[in-house]
């Protein structure tokens, strides 16, 4: 399309190099802080004891004891131990999605007959919303850590699964019925021809869950712990102490987002060609 001799570039058609993708998305956080800012200023200058929206000083002072200082209950430093628990807990119920949905997506998506047994089972499981059976599993594994990391696991192990044995059961038939020609086992089909498919879309499924196994996380904490992100969170909201909510809420979103930018970083290292077909 021509207008007085100039190429017109559709903003669908414009590409964005990764410094300029930076600065551009760093745009809206920048706003959305100095937003933030503006209202508490307002806030304060009405009631300077309003606990709302605390200004910068007062979340750096509220963190610096969690931070800094040893409590004098326990002997440790409570954000570095709330930090160290939730992570545990959150990577020992990604570890163990993650390896339930390679095993078990390859085998539903590959083989028909256990897709028509199963299939209809983990689609059920898949649609129970978790939280409802975090009763159940207090009930069944008690207050501790089997309970918080089963959480996790049934909240987001079935999607990944499904994503798993879809994108297994999409592969181009041609394969496979070239691989069998040359003699490949079910095991060697699986192995060789599926599995490295997998992967990249395995690392996408991650990155998917990573959001709602916080959002699991943080629940069962609330719940029933008695160290963790989620755990001080609820702690400290009887006493409206956004000076500490607001910097843990927002060191969550680092974690989230520094493990996301991880996981995008390993896929495109590791399979650089699906990103490239992709591409």
């Amino acid at each position: 399309m021509q207008d007085r001799g100039r190429s017109v570039v559709r903003w669908v058609d414009r590409r964005i190099g990764r410094t300029n993708g930076l600065l551009m998305g760093a745009v809206p956080i920048l706003l959305l802080v100095l937003l933030y800012l503006f209202f508490a200023a307002e806030r304060h200058a009405i009631n300077p004891a309003d606990k709302i929206l605390p200004l910068p000083g007062a979340m750096i002072d509220a963190m610096r004891a969690l931070v800094l200082e040893r409590d004098p209950l326990s002997g440790r430093y409570l954000f570095w131990a709330d930090t160290l628990a939730s992570l545990q807990r959150l990577g020992l119920g990604l570890a163990i999605s993650t390896a339930s949905a390679l095993l078990v997506g390859l085998v539903l998506g590959l083989l028909p007959p256990v897709r028509a047994t199963f299939g209809m089972l983990v689609t059920g499981i898949a649609v129970i919303p978790p939280i409802a059976l975090l009763p159940i599993l207090f009930i069944a594994f008690g207050l501790g850590e089997t309970a918080k990391v089963a959480l996790i696991v049934i909240g987001i192990a079935p999607f990944m699964i499904r994503d798993i044995a879809a994108h297994t059961a999409e592969l181009p038939r041609e394969q496979i019925v070239k691989a069998q020609t040359l003699g490949a086992s079910t095991w060697q089909l699986m192995l060789r021809v599926v599995l490295p498919q997998a992967m990249p879309r395995l690392f996408q499924a991650v990155r998917l869950a990573l959001g709602p196994a916080w959002v699991f996380l943080i629940s069962a904490e609330a719940i029933a712990a008695d160290i963790g992100l989620g755990y001080r969170i609820f702690l400290v909201r009887r006493y409206l102490a956004m000076d500490v909510i607001l910097p843990y809420v927002a060191w969550i979103a680092i974690l989230a987002a520094f493990t996301d930018i991880l996981l995008a970083w390993s896929s495109r290292r590791l399979f650089g060609w699906a990103h490239r077909s992709a591409a």
